[in-house]
């Protein structure tokens, strides 16, 4: 009968390489998660969701479902421990950064006293793209707030509190700025009228939906509890054949969204804000793209990141 080898971990900190720990007959099947539960009973104050464990100080950190045994280490294991600082709930970070943009337009749309001139307060603006600007925008994260609490499956990761702080002030900052610019009394309408305001709400909508249709999917591509893991493929529903051409069509959706509300409203900020979030998704997209590449043998070849046949 096999006698189970236990391993021994040492936790120094990362930066002044001090000994903070040294954990003995750590089952040979314990994860990094499950030794972070354990660091965290000598030292309270350090949570697992704001430790980062690493074997070499200037590495990434280890994942939580590595397994210990299966580390590059022998049976006595030296770790690395960095504080990540306060974290938050992704969940309440998305909260954070959808409730913010959704009130912020709404002072402006209503022209709260001293936004503007004294006498524009309350008032409301003669054009009707924009109450249809406003209805969009509002729509937009109200959509995203129902998806946070009923549709996206969080796991228990977290952003640290200043990271999340940042995110607020980009997120809130913008939609201050495009909104105060939509609702101002000087606002002109776009050039060529209700064609292009048509047009453009006709797309608006088509991409929200189709964002909503891959987040949908998203969420269905793995049931709960299971640890099973495929690359998401087209449905019957017509907005996720965009899955035969990239890798994150949710993204390709939102920009869409934002162009078509540039478009709509013919407002510079709206267009840089849609130029900075295009920036950004098509990072996110081609890290994903990389990401199931390498996973999966089989990933189909014409898929591109974020733009069909392009990028």
């Amino acid at each position: 009968m096999s006698r189970t080898t236990f391993f021994e971990v040492r936790i120094l900190d990362a930066n002044t390489k001090e000994h903070l720990c040294f954990l003995d007959k750590v089952e040979p099947y314990s994860t990094i998660g499950d030794i972070k539960s354990l660091f965290h009973k000598s030292y309270p104050q350090w949570y697992p969701a704001r430790q980062a464990l690493m074997l070499d100080p200037k590495e990434k950190s280890l994942r939580d479902d590595e397994i210990l045994q299966n580390l590059p280490v022998g049976t006595t294991a030296t770790m690395y421990f960095r504080d990540l600082g306060p974290q938050l709930g992704w969940t309440m970070v998305f909260m954070a950064e959808c409730i913010g943009p959704l009130l912020t337009y709404l002072l402006f749309y209503f022209r709260v006293p001293y936004i503007y001139s004294h006498k524009y307060g309350f008032t409301s603006s003669p054009h009707p793209v924009v109450r249809l600007a406003c209805a969009c925008h509002t729509f937009h994260y109200m959509k995203r707030l129902i998806e946070t609490i009923f549709v996206h499956r969080f796991s228990h990761g977290t952003m640290p509190l200043g990271t999340m702080v940042r995110n607020c002030a980009y997120y809130w900052g913008f939609s201050a700025w495009l909104a105060y610019y939509i609702n101002h009394p000087l606002y002109t309408p776009p050039s060529y009228g209700e064609l292009q305001v048509n047009y453009a709400l006709a797309i608006f909508a088509m991409c929200e939906l189709g964002n909503f249709s891959i987040h949908l999917t998203l969420t269905n591509l793995r049931g709960e509890g299971s640890r099973s893991r495929r690359f998401p493929m087209p449905t019957k529903n017509p907005f996720t054949w965009l899955f035969v051409f990239v890798s994150c069509p949710n993204y390709t959706y939102e920009v869409g969204a934002w162009v078509s509300f540039s478009i709509m409203t013919q407002c510079l900020p709206v267009a840089l804000y849609t130029l900075l979030g295009f920036i950004q998704m098509t990072i996110w997209a081609k890290g994903k793209h990389r990401a199931y590449s390498r996973e999966f043998k089989d990933y189909p070849n014409l898929r591109m990141a974020i733009i069909p046949l392009i990028l």
